[in-house]
């Protein structure tokens, strides 16, 4: 490893230190990122609670998309915290690339994503009885895969809003269309044509079909490792972009 490698990583992992720390003073955050999403999965289970196949079909799809919205509405708020807080410029003052901060925000949130994740699958399959073909070890793939999604989402968004209020009204143009056009109300092929092209553009739509691929195939299928690479892929591409609009003033 080279030493401007080496350099980097280390200000990557200062970053993600400096970040832990102040989540560790905002109790709130972390258990709205944390518990909110096995909340609503524990509602959920029991407003179908005479119908368990439906919290079958629907339970997995939304233990992708839970954590995509959490850590979406978390991250770019706490992210906006910062620029306005005048913490960003003073940072970027420094010798600390844009690519080593968005990193460090994004590692620090993903441990938390991890933790999320896991929480929320465990919750699901062992409390209350989600029942999949697939390992559970692939659900809390795809569902840790929808958190960073959430993540890159958030860090991305939160560079065209100039308050904390702005970044909440970005959810309904950001999630909310692809939480219409997922598939999770209704099979995307049902869907009038346009809309359907739509929906393959919309990263979460590959996050439910992920879960489904667990839900009712026992083995790893190729569909499963297609939808897995694309969220991936779609949560770099963000994160990259984020890297690219990452500025030092908001106004």
């Amino acid at each position: 490893m080279t030493t401007a490698t080496t350099a980097s990583a280390a200000r990557t992992l200062a970053t993600t230190a400096r970040v832990l720390r102040q989540l560790r003073h905002d109790p709130r955050s972390v258990a709205l990122m944390i518990f909110v999403p096995c909340v609503m999965l524990f509602l959920l289970r029991y407003v179908f609670d005479g119908s368990p196949r439906a919290f079958d079909s629907i339970g997995a799809s939304l233990l992708g998309i839970f954590p995509l919205i959490t850590m979406f509405l978390v991250t770019s708020i706490a992210t906006l915290r910062e620029r306005t807080s005048g913490t960003l410029e003073r940072l970027l003052a420094m010798p600390l690339g844009k690519t080593d901060l968005i990193a460090g925000y994004a590692l620090a949130f993903g441990l938390l994503a991890v933790v999320q994740s896991a929480l929320a699958t465990g919750l699901a399959l062992w409390a209350l009885g989600l029942d999949v073909a697939g390992s559970p070890w692939l659900l809390l793939l795809v569902a840790l895969l929808d958190a960073l999604l959430g993540t890159a989402l958030g860090l991305f968004v939160s560079a065209f809003a100039a308050s904390e209020f702005q970044a909440v009204q970005f959810m309904p143009a950001v999630i909310f269309p692809q939480l219409l056009l997922c598939g999770l109300f209704t099979p995307r092929p049902n869907m009038q044509p346009v809309l359907e092209t739509l929906s393959t553009l919309l990263p979460m739509s590959y996050a439910v079909d992920g879960m489904n691929e667990v839900l009712t195939h026992p083995d790893i299928t190729a569909g499963f490792v297609r939808d897995a690479l694309i969220v991936a892929g779609c949560a770099l591409l963000v994160l990259g972009l984020g890297a690219a609009t990452l500025r030092r003033r908001t106004a």
